[in-house]
């Protein structure tokens, strides 16, 4: 047999065993596709075992002996209302048998909403007296009663509120209170244990275990099904046991720390049903400091419009030029905002906020929220597939850097007003009323369909006969208010929505 013949049978040889092997192989591995190698970790555990504190139980006892004292119990109470109809007064036929009262739902009366009260937490954040709790907890309650853990009680007043993030300041006077040390959310990480406190279901002080189920959720309650504004919402979600009467109380690390602001249960009967949502506390430091400080939550805007998360279908995406990629995709930049001033466009994808990344709308919502107009904030985002940075001077909702001032209820509407008389009060079978005079361009008035003339009956079906009872019945109210009432000399009666701006 020639060499050369020899050396073809060799190669073949080889070439057959190098294929029986591999085919083997592969045979072998379809065998065992899904099945993890002994010894060999995912690039997700690089580092993980071998940590000190990765296992053994956790003690909670320290932590909850030290944050109990400074949360409280709070009992508000709302009046009893007479809330009138908002139809001019007819003659009640039976008034002379039965009495005015027996017919006056019919006939034009008033009636009288209950006294009310209601229940909640709150937590103390220094030692003269200041509680941060949930502005849902005390929002329109003419009442406020606070009792510590030790059982004193004291009234309390409020010195600021802010529907956007659902958060209130209240005030004691009382000095070397206990207080809360505040924690930072952004270190909280999903898994870590947490305890919940506060006062569920008129219990005393009650704390619950859980850990850290998500965080940056939204879930769509603090826009009050679109009446709020630029509501605030990423939520630290856990599974810590919270029920009616939590809302305002706190939830805290093992170190005893405030990380959260209890706020929202997710649960189909409105009590606990395994998901709870707490305000991360670096949203509320920046609130409660706003709120102290200027009387009012200094709010400040990129100026962008962007698709929320579950807003859009496909199609609309499809149809808007939606792309999809990591960070927030900018529907629009307005040229008056902070974006489009310093170069961010549409299709732009915003992916950081001062090197902190941001994924979703509420995650660079919560970003944005620790900052006030004015101040400098470094913008990361991508385009065409480039990073690039920009240096954005954040706005108001004006679009200036300027302090945002608190304003009274009546400055709000945006007009004057004037209470009627008492012949045109009768000439027209009313008790009495308030009358719209000069409306200013941009108030909420303004913004509704009301005509200068209009005498205001009611609000919210609170009767108003004088400019006393309009600030009354507004006290309290955010987002949208209704305004009964007539046009002089004109038999029909008429009620308006009004947006009362939360900024």
């Amino acid at each position: 047999m020639k060499l050369k013949d020899i050396l073809a049978i060799v190669g073949i040889s080889a070439i057959t065993a190098v294929t029986s092997v591999w085919g083997y192989g592969k045979w072998m591995q379809s065998k065992t596709a899904g099945m993890q190698e002994p010894g060999k970790l995912p690039v997700n555990y690089a580092g993980f075992f071998g940590k000190a504190g990765n296992a053994g139980a956790v003690d909670f006892t320290e932590a909850a002996t030290a944050a109990t004292p400074a949360v409280v119990h709070i009992k508000t109470k709302t009046k009893a209302k007479q809330v009138s109809n908002n139809l001019p007064k007819r003659s009640n036929p039976f008034g002379d048998i039965f009495g005015d009262d027996f017919f006056g739902d019919i006939f034009g009366g008033p009636r009288v909403i209950p006294e009310q009260k209601a229940s909640g937490s709150g937590v103390i954040i220094s030692e003269d007296g200041y509680i941060v709790t949930n502005n849902h907890v005390v929002e329109n309650a003419d009442e406020i009663n606070i009792t510590l853990p030790n059982k004193k009680s004291y009234k309390a007043t409020v010195v600021g509120t802010d529907v956007s993030s659902d958060l209130a300041v209240i005030k004691i006077d009382a000095k070397g209170l206990p207080y809360m040390v505040y924690g930072n959310s952004d270190d909280m990480k999903l898994g870590q244990w947490v305890l919940a406190i506060g006062y569920p279901l008129n219990l005393d002080v009650t704390v619950t275990a859980g850990i850290i189920s998500a965080k940056s959720r939204s879930i769509g309650i603090n826009d009050r099904n679109g009446e709020v504004k630029n509501a605030i919402e990423s939520f630290i979600q856990t599974d810590a046991a919270v029920n009616p009467g939590n809302s305002g109380g706190a939830l805290i690390n093992t170190n005893g720390e405030l990380i959260g602001i209890n706020s929202a249960i997710a649960s189909p009967t409105g009590s606990y049903a395994g998901y709870s949502y707490a305000i991360p506390v670096n949203i509320v430091k920046k609130v409660v400091n706003d709120i102290i400080k200027y009387g009012i939550v200094q709010r400040a805007y990129i100026g962008i419009s962007y698709a929320a998360e579950g807003s859009m279908s496909d199609e609309q995406k499809k149809a808007e030029g939606i792309k999809e990629g990591d960070g927030v995709y900018v529907i629009e930049a307005p040229e008056s905002g902070a974006a489009a001033a310093a170069g961010i466009k549409k299709g732009d994808f915003i992916t950081k906020i001062n090197g902190t990344k941001v994924a979703s709308g509420p995650e660079m919502v919560e970003q944005v929220a620790r900052y006030k107009p004015g101040d400098k904030v470094t913008l990361t985002y991508t385009r065409d597939g480039k990073e690039n940075t920009a240096s954005i001077i954040l706005k108001n909702k004006a679009n200036t850097t300027a302090t945002v001032k608190t304003f009274s209820v009546l400055e709000k509407l945006g007009a004057t007003f004037e209470n009627i008389d008492k012949k045109t009060a009768t000439a027209n079978e009313i008790n009495g009323g308030v009358s719209v005079k000069k409306i200013v361009a941009g108030g909420a008035i303004n913004k509704s369909k009301i005509q200068e003339g209009f005498v205001i009956t009611a609000v919210n079906g609170v009767e108003v006969k004088s400019l006393d009872d309009l600030k009354e019945a507004l006290k309290g109210i955010s987002g949208t208010a209704y305004f009964d009432g007539i046009y002089p000399g004109y038999p029909d009666s008429y009620r308006y929505p009004v947006r009362l701006d939360v900024e």
